[in-house]
Order: C-alpha cells, then structure tokens, then sequence
C-alpha cells in the first residue's frame, strides 16, 4: 500500500475508535441492488458471517472472488422487529 494512502487510514482509524481495518481478504459474493438514486451493496468476506454494506450513485464492479482492503465499523438494522448486525463500509480498496 502506497506511502500516502496508508496514513490516511491510520488519520481515520486515530480520529474514531469505532473504525476497524482490514487488509486483503477475500470477497465471497456481492450482491448490487437499486434503492431510489443509490445502489446498495452487499459484501460477504470469507470467514466472516456479517455482512458489510456500503452505498454507490453509480453501479460498481463486481467484487467476487476478489481481495479487498475495508475501512469499517458496526452498525445495527431493525428489521421487523429483530435487530442484525452489520458492518458500514467507510472506506473499500482493491488491494
């Protein structure tokens, strides 16, 4: 990772303790759907049971089966009544 690029993450993760990092890991499917102007995406990480979403303007590539750095933190979602978890992307980067 580029000298410049890696201190804007360490700027991101001093200024909120909630944000979380990682680096390289592999993208088990994406999923794209249309909410009004937003496109809403949903990552599923091997090894990991949560999703991380994150929204776009514009559609984006797909993902899967590819490695990714994530700038994150946890967030819950009441759906009919029952709370999930899920992780709020920040910050996304092919690595």
């Amino acid at each position: 990772m580029p000298k410049a690029v890696k201190s804007d993450v360490n700027k991101l993760l001093k200024n909120n303790e909630q944000l979380n990092q990682l680096d390289s890991v592999k993208v088990a499917s994406h999923v794209q759907r249309e909410k009004g102007e937003w496109f809403i995406n949903t990552l599923m990480l091997d090894g990991y049971d949560v999703p991380f979403k994150y929204s776009r303007q514009k559609r984006y590539r797909n993902l899967q089966g590819a490695s990714v750095n994530l700038t994150y933190y946890p967030k819950t979602e009441n759906i009919a009544g029952m709370d999930f978890e899920y992780m709020k992307v920040v910050r996304i980067r092919r690595s």
